[in-house]
């Protein structure tokens, strides 16, 4: 139904799409060289990324490496973008643009908090390189041998032969016991000898039965201490070192308590268990039971000796997954850079 008096008069739109349709016409021209400048950016950073001179800069780093080139090949383009908006006349979208990068770059950061965190955490690792693969670490309670760092994760194999994925950030933060570093490592345990005896000669038996044993080292030297005094004893301390290189450490302190036990009984000291009071009363009516004869086997102590080369166990495994790259990436650990 229409209105008396009224008119749609279509002229201003037209004429207004005709202004706008002439002015885009005109900046085509602008639009080209803009959309070439644009182009010839990303062109020049794709070229520039993959100069020598960012392999130097990145110090052989192949994590630093890509990432090096990624920031270059973007910061070029977006050189180009804020020239192209130049030529265009659009300098005022920078702001706008600018805004709205970092609105969306706190979105993002919180959304992909835990993401970020282990990839920049990889980045610092992979730059200090607190450890190498084949390493033997222990990370915040997490023992294994060292097999990869990606770009999100620490790959360890345990002890058992079992595959641990420790998050980049956890490891950076964490503590880092490396046993591999320091290739001597020192072992210890505790013998209790009778209060009677000679504590003198009980630690030189002990010393000399320590420096006889394959894999103990002679510099440093074992060394023995008076740690406590007992109820019923005292107890020893003996120390040692091995070379975790050529000889299996739990091997050789198993071996080193073994064969100091087998020379202080050899050598007749008194080596007490602890002393318990047991008191019986017997019940009224109780009646004996008949007297079976205890039986005991004596087996005679050998001097066998144990072999404490190092061991190799987990070697064919580490073989299988040194090449393996994972989802993440390549590795970032580098066994000829210098460590932390």
């Amino acid at each position: 139904m229409s209105v008396p008096g009224t008119r749609f008069d279509l002229a201003p739109v037209a004429g207004r799409l005709e202004s706008e349709a002439q002015s885009l016409l005109a900046a085509l021209p602008l639009l080209a060289l803009s959309l070439l400048v644009v182009a010839a950016a990303w062109w020049v950073g794709g070229w520039l990324s993959r100069r020598p001179v960012v392999d130097r800069l990145a110090r052989d780093n192949p994590f630093l490496r890509d990432l090096t080139r990624t920031t270059v090949r973007w910061l070029v383009l977006a050189g180009g973008v804020l020239v192209a908006l130049e030529i265009m006349d659009a300098t005022a979208m920078v702001g706008a643009m600018l805004g709205t990068a970092g609105v969306l770059g706190v979105a993002l950061g919180f959304a992909f908090k835990d993401i970020l965190e282990n990839y920049l955490a990889g980045v610092l690792l992979s730059l200090r390189q607190p450890f190498a693969p084949r390493d033997h670490v222990v990370i915040d309670g997490n023992e294994g041998i060292v097999l990869s760092l990606t770009s999100r994760a620490t790959i360890l194999m345990t002890l058992d032969g079992n595959h641990l994925r420790l998050p980049n950030a956890m490891v950076f933060r964490g503590v880092t016991l490396n046993y591999t570093r320091n290739p001597t490592r020192r072992y210890q345990f505790d013998v209790g000898i009778g209060v009677n005896e000679d504590l003198i000669r009980a630690q030189q038996i002990g010393l000399q039965t320590m420096s006889t044993l394959e894999g103990v080292l002679e510099d440093p030297p074992p060394r023995a201490f008076i740690t406590s005094l007992g109820d019923s004893n005292v107890q020893l301390r003996f120390l040692g070192w091995v070379d975790q290189r050529s000889h299996e450490y739990a091997q050789v302190k198993s071996e080193a308590i073994r064969q100091t036990k087998l020379a202080l009984e050899r050598a007749g000291m008194d080596m007490p268990e602890p002393i318990y009071r047991v008191q019986l009363q017997e019940a009224p009516h109780a009646r004996a039971l008949p007297a079976h004869p205890a039986t005991r086997s004596d087996t005679a102590a050998t001097d066998e000796r144990i072999d404490t080369r190092a061991t190799r166990d987990l070697d064919s495994q580490l073989d299988r997954e040194t090449d393996a790259t994972g989802p993440e990436g390549r590795d970032l650990l580098d066994p000829a850079a210098p460590r932390e």
